[in-house]
């Protein structure tokens, strides 16, 4: 779809001054909701409990947005005694920030005639075409415009809604095949064929969030001697590092239509600063004075996935061996992304630095690594620098891309608190009982879905549904009580009681869970059917099935049966768990 472009935009006295101007929604600590330019952001930002954008992938790109500025404006912190001193200073933390986006306010004006902030000026099809907004806006409808207040899509938006956008596409834009611009040597017949999705969408973002935006942003403003990736060749480069290479893209030349010169890119990004802000597309907002009504979109800078470990820390990491034979290398890591049908909590082997049997045989390196964000943190618990009593928000953040990446399917957002004495060495063993507790609890859903299917087979059916819908209640169920169960850890306690009174805990639910699955068994499942295969024939009814499912729970709980009986349900009377007989495999 494209616009009737009836004049190109040339009045330089137009302007609109992000540093003055209100375009950060934010919710305040009272619960107010308010509006504000990036100076109040940083000035009040004792007083905002966080960023409140129009979806929470803008939130991220937004943090990440004011991060870079921070990290600009204080050149650093040097070092984890510079940083002790900002995290102690309070409101005044950020007291150099005002003076910092005065010197470049330019860099800021959303219509500035050549410098707009994250655009490129006078950047045009040949054709003069301007497209609808709502290839930058995520959350206008692809195919079926249900459950939207954007129906049909997006004609017109304010200047602050605008910018957010802006930021948001050079993050999370999608893929696939755009209109080729003026200038750009990649262009062919008037397209610009496919480079991936926008950097952030690559991660599975991953942010450290505190009681206020200050604490949000000092969490995650990781000093320059701290490394954020495994080791390796380049594992010293900084996350803070202030070298010439690391400048946010204000303080770079303008971008031409063009991607930057091949040894340009082959350098970068240097840092932070620059990834933070990576010019990953090419664009212009097309506005008059009343708002913005079209845009012009193209490919920007391109950022290969592989092995950004020591510059990104804001995701987890895994090896490929697929890459490291496409590649000819003998390590490579990619981002980890989230997986958007999990909770945050059934991902937290992700955020916990692996025991060190996790290595490959022989002194490998490791196969999975955590976010250098917490590293940081753990190394900040460590230190001793914060209460290792401290409950940390980890918020995870992330897109799901369908269609060739060509749309944006979904957009996740989840969080899980706990202490940050669980991310450093001195609490190591209490990070890993809550892995540990997580796996109990996969393993004991798992075996809930066994029943499901098991009283389905005996009734003669052969569908999948009645397991997934059990999965999904045990997992409902659990949800909450592991947050609680895991918000409560503190230093001091004991790792295999933390575990045995989780177990209890599951036992509870997952046993009630499945006496509510046979007590709505129908007839056919009472009667059973005989079963036959390789071991040879048994029969299966609602009672053998929960005969075996008491056993199994048995199996993957032991502790939950070791403790007192009296504190969780049993398996019933009648029925001795050990007795019951081995089922033929169940197909996950």
């Amino acid at each position: 779809m494209t616009i009737d472009q009836t004049a190109r935009p040339s009045d330089e006295t137009r302007s609109f001054d992000l540093t003055e101007q209100p375009w950060l929604p934010v919710l305040l600590a009272d619960g107010a909701e308010a509006l504000l330019s990036l100076r109040e952001v940083f000035a009040r930002a004792e007083e905002i409990r966080r960023l409140a954008g129009d979806v929470p992938t803008q939130d991220f790109a937004l943090v990440r947005l004011l991060l870079a500025i921070a990290h600009d404006a204080l050149d650093g912190p040097s070092d984890l005694d510079a940083w002790a001193d900002l995290w102690a200073a309070g409101g005044t933390a950020f007291a150099s920030v005002p003076e910092y986006l005065d010197r470049h306010r330019a860099g800021f004006d959303l219509l500035h005639p050549r410098t707009p902030f994250f655009q490129t000026a006078g950047l045009r099809t040949s054709n003069d075409e301007v497209f609808s907004l709502n290839r930058i806006i995520a959350d206008v409808p692809n195919g079926d415009p249900f459950f939207t207040t954007r129906f049909p899509g997006a004609d017109r938006i304010t200047f602050a809604e605008a910018a957010r956008w802006v930021v948001h596409a050079h993050a999370y834009d999608t893929s696939g095949i755009k209109t080729g611009v003026v200038g750009d040597p990649r262009a062919k017949n008037g397209k610009a064929y496919p480079q991936g999705v926008a950097w952030a969408g690559n991660l599975g973002g991953v942010l450290a969030e505190g009681r206020t935006l200050r604490e949000t942003l000092l969490l995650n403003l990781i000093a320059a001697d701290s490394r954020t990736g495994a080791a390796g060749p380049a594992a010293g480069v900084a996350a803070g590092a202030s070298g010439a290479g690391d400048r946010p893209a204000w303080r770079r030349p303008p971008c031409g239509p063009g991607a930057a010169a091949d040894d340009d890119l082959v350098s970068r990004p240097g840092g932070v600063r620059d990834l933070y802000t990576w010019q990953s597309r090419r664009l212009r907002l097309v506005s008059d004075d009343t708002g913005v009504y079209g845009v012009v979109l193209s490919y920007g800078d391109p950022l290969a996935q592989q092995d950004k470990q020591h510059v990104e820390p804001m995701t987890g990491w895994r090896r490929s061996q697929a890459q490291e034979k496409k590649l000819s290398r003998p390590l490579v890591y990619m981002p980890r992304e989230h997986d958007p049908a999990r909770a945050a909590w059934r991902g937290l082997a992700a955020l916990i630095a692996p025991r060190g049997q996790d290595a490959g045989a022989g002194g490998d390196p490791p196969k999975t690594l955590c976010p250098g964000v917490v590293e940081w943190l753990a190394r900040l618990s460590t230190e001793g620098v914060l209460p290792r009593g401290m409950l940390i928000r980890v918020r995870t953040y992330g897109a799901v891309y369908g269609t060739q990446q060509s749309v944006i399917d979904e957009i996740t957002e989840d969080a899980v608190a706990m202490a940050v004495v669980l991310l450093g060495e001195s609490g190591r063993a209490l990070g890993w009982a809550a892995v540990d507790a997580v796996a109990d609890a996969e393993s004991a859903v798992t075996v809930l879905g066994d029943l499901a299917t098991d009283l389905e087979r005996a009734s003669g059916g052969e569908s999948e549904s009645g397991r997934n819908t059990a999965r999904d209640a045990g997992f409902g169920v659990l949800d909450g009580l592991f947050r609680i169960w895991l918000g409560a850890i503190r230093e001091g306690d004991d790792p295999q009681q933390l575990r045995t009174a989780w177990q209890c805990i599951v036992r509870r639910e997952v046993s009630r869970l499945g006496s509510e699955l046979v007590a709505r068994a129908g007839d056919a499942a009472w009667e059973g059917r005989v079963l036959t295969d390789a071991k040879g024939s048994v029969w299966l009814n609602t009672a053998s099935a929960d005969l075996w499912f008491r056993s199994r729970l048995k199996k993957k709980l032991p502790r939950a049966y070791d403790s007192d009986p009296a504190a969780v349900p049993g398996p019933g009377p009648g029925v001795d768990a050990d007795s019951a007989p081995d089922l033929p495999k169940v197909p996950a």
